[in-house]
């Protein structure tokens, strides 16, 4: 496999509707004027979301994966606005939990076009997904144990199952998101056939499901071909099983043969893209044929990575004997990765502050970028070349469309940023900026409606009367 660098095609405001296709977008292909005006019309933090970008990611994965089955892995990116766009171009939607499921099938997914793939899933979200299925009987059930395959019965369940299969085979930007190799992760390798056999006679086997991890990079194809391979191994055993000397077991009939996603991002400006088409190729070549299956992928993060930005301001300019500390108003409560998996994100000075002068024009120096959270942890970087920041300048962080908002928290009782989606040149609000108040919304105290002060039901129920833990269809 090979790689390609991109990105410099757009220009330094390639931006939106450029008409040009990149494989990946940089921070420094944003129009600069255009996120400084959201930040000034919306304030900070702020996220903006590209939905021309992520239709481009969508139509590039199609072009590279002919004939494919292309799942969105919702859990990249959960906004409303998104999954239309990705359903919009004929994506399903992988989901990852109840929540997902509830928000896809609010952003027009039917049921043949979900499937629900958890990992250990709580009783109260098999209570949902099989209550979906029984009016979507469409929607498959990706299983990753006996013991759910078993739960999954106990709940009357008899319908689409994919089994998750654990190749022994990992690859990621971090140890944290490496999920092929885990225990954590699908049926074992060499018990998987077994398995997918037994679970044949209880539901409609449709497929079966391994994922490397999250984040691959061009050094890692390897490991997600030997994925691929093994995978397209098991499931010619599964079509045309030949046992010598034994009972030849019943053929079953797949579908598909999911691979999984995690095709990277180039987070940093001097990482090359992924040759996709190449990838595509190998990807097939790995696989091999397997009779009346198609092949599917999941990608996530490679859909709206770099279709996202967050703005930020800064507030605080602090030389210390160690170096130039800028603090800004967004921290690890509005972008985890970097304190979590030491993720590097690209960031541009975009200027508006006390400083007149243009970002291009003042001396690059190493700063620290550092957030308002009570965490040592809470930079967004260290020692960085930055044209030098001014209190008021505007700050644009880049490739932050996958996991960024997802990860985002009330840590410290800080509400969440605002974010706004753009496409075909207008901009509105995709998600509202939390208040001070939405801080305690979820709060009760049962003195104020006269309930008793116990842990149980009284003190746990919703306005509506339902579970706080349920999902309300």
């Amino acid at each position: 496999m090979t790689v390609e660098h991109g990105g410099d095609e757009a220009g330094a405001d390639g931006g939106v509707g450029s008409g040009i296709n990149p494989p990946v977008r940089r921070v420094s292909d944003w129009d600069a004027e255009r996120l400084s005006a959201l930040a000034d019309a919306h304030d900070t933090p702020l996220y903006v979301q590209d939905l021309d970008r992520v239709r481009e990611n969508c139509e590039r994965l199609l072009a590279a994966f002919r004939d494919a089955d292309v799942r969105y892995a919702v859990k990249a990116h959960t906004g409303r606005a998104v999954l239309e766009t990705v359903r919009g171009v004929g994506f399903d939607a992988e989901c990852a939990s109840a929540g997902e499921v509830d928000r896809a099938l609010a952003a027009g997914f039917g049921g043949d076009r979900l499937h629900y793939t958890a990992v250990n899933p709580p009783a109260k979200d098999l209570d949902y997904v099989v209550d979906v299925a029984g009016s979507e009987p469409g929607l498959t059930v990706t299983v990753g144990a006996v013991d759910t395959l078993d739960r999954l019965a106990e709940r009357g369940y008899d319908g689409r199952v994919c089994l998750r299969v654990n190749p022994g085979v990992g690859a990621g930007h971090h140890e944290k998101v490496r999920t092929g190799a885990a225990a954590k992760f699908g049926v074992p390798d060499d018990r998987a056939a077994a398995v997918a056999r037994e679970a044949s006679g209880r539901f409609d086997v449709v497929g079966i499901h391994a994922h490397a991890g999250s984040g691959i990079d061009p050094d890692q194809l390897d490991a997600h071909r030997e994925l691929v391979s093994r995978m397209g191994d098991l499931a010619r055993s599964l079509v045309n099983p030949r046992i010598d000397g034994e009972d030849t077991p019943d053929p079953i009939d797949l579908e598909y043969v999911d691979v999984g996603g995690g095709f990277g991002v180039p987070y940093r400006e001097e990482d090359p893209a992924l040759d996709l088409p190449a990838v595509a190729d190998a990807t097939r070549g790995a696989l091999g044929d397997v009779p009346g299956a198609t092949l599917a992928i999941e990608p996530g993060r490679y859909v709206v990575a770099d279709a996202g930005v967050l703005l930020t301001r800064v507030n605080t300019v602090k030389p210390t004997p160690d170096g130039t500390v800028v603090g800004v108003d967004a921290g690890m409560t509005d972008l985890l990765r970097p304190a979590m998996y030491d993720a590097y994100h690209p960031i541009r000075n975009l200027g508006g502050g006390d400083d007149r002068e243009p970002p291009a024009e003042r001396p690059v120096t190493p700063v620290t970028v550092a957030g308002p959270i009570c965490e040592t942890g809470d930079t967004l970087c260290r020692d960085r070349p930055l044209a030098r920041p001014a209190r008021g300048d505007r700050l644009a962080v880049g490739i932050a469309g996958a996991y960024g908002y997802e990860m985002t928290s009330q840590y410290n009782s800080r509400p969440r940023p605002a974010e706004v989606a753009l496409s075909d040149g207008d901009a509105r609000v995709a998600r509202r900026r939390e208040r001070l108040a939405d801080l305690t919304t979820l709060e009760r105290d049962s003195r104020d409606r006269g309930g008793t002060d116990r842990s149980g039901a009284d003190a746990s129920r919703t306005e509506s009367g339902a579970d706080a833990g349920e999902v309300d269809r």
